[in-house]
């Protein structure tokens, strides 16, 4: 006894994407999350992802708040400067027979170009730069009375710096007047103007 035959399944319409047959095995599928691209339209290409550094979450990494530059550094290298400029200016001091204002601005210039460059753009390294300079122009002026008392006392600048420091003080705050001490706070102001511009 014969089986009876199947009738012939309907045929999916054209255009119906739900209708279509699923693609054979190894068939790539056609962008478009699957569906068929409908006729008159441009084929759409999709670009993959790009790839996330492990551990940045696909974020560029943060910027360090200080900037370059290390902070204790260029505090050593602005006490370093300051030291030295403050032997200089007591020798401009001694050689003059008089003291040059304008010189503690020099003073602090240098003071906060070097700490600037050296420490980086951290707002720590402008202000100390500043009390640095203040403290090296009164070493420069202490320097320039030692030497002078020196020579007179036919002894060393370190002798009459340290065994007559407080005699040297004295004198200082004696030969100090206004204009003297606004060249000491417009110095200040120049090594922290000129540490935040070579940190720049």
């Amino acid at each position: 006894m014969t089986q009876p035959q199947q009738p012939p399944q309907p045929q999916p319409q054209d255009g119906n994407p739900y209708a279509q047959s699923a693609p054979a095995a190894g068939q790539a599928k056609q962008p478009g999350h699957g569906y068929p691209q409908q006729p008159g339209q441009p084929q759409q290409q999709y670009a993959p992802f790009p790839q996330q550094q492990a551990g940045s979450g696909g974020f560029p990494p943060a910027r360090p708040v200080g900037g370059g530059g290390n902070v204790a550094l260029g505090i050593v290298a602005a006490v370093v400067a300051g030291l030295v400029l403050a032997w200089a200016y007591g020798a401009i001091m001694k050689a003059t027979d008089h003291e040059i204002g304008y010189a503690a601005i020099g003073v602090g210039f240098v003071v906060g170009l070097v700490g600037g460059k050296v420490g980086g753009r951290n707002p720590l390294v402008p202000v100390l730069c500043a009390a640095i300079s203040l403290v090296a122009v009164y070493l420069g002026q202490i320097t320039g009375i030692a030497m002078y008392l020196g020579d007179m006392a036919h002894i060393s600048f370190l002798t009459a710096l340290t065994d007559h420091f407080g005699d040297i003080n004295s004198a200082w705050k004696e030969a100090a007047d206004f204009k003297e001490y606004a060249f000491i706070l417009v110095g200040a102001f120049a090594a922290f103007g000129s540490a935040r511009k070579a940190a720049s």
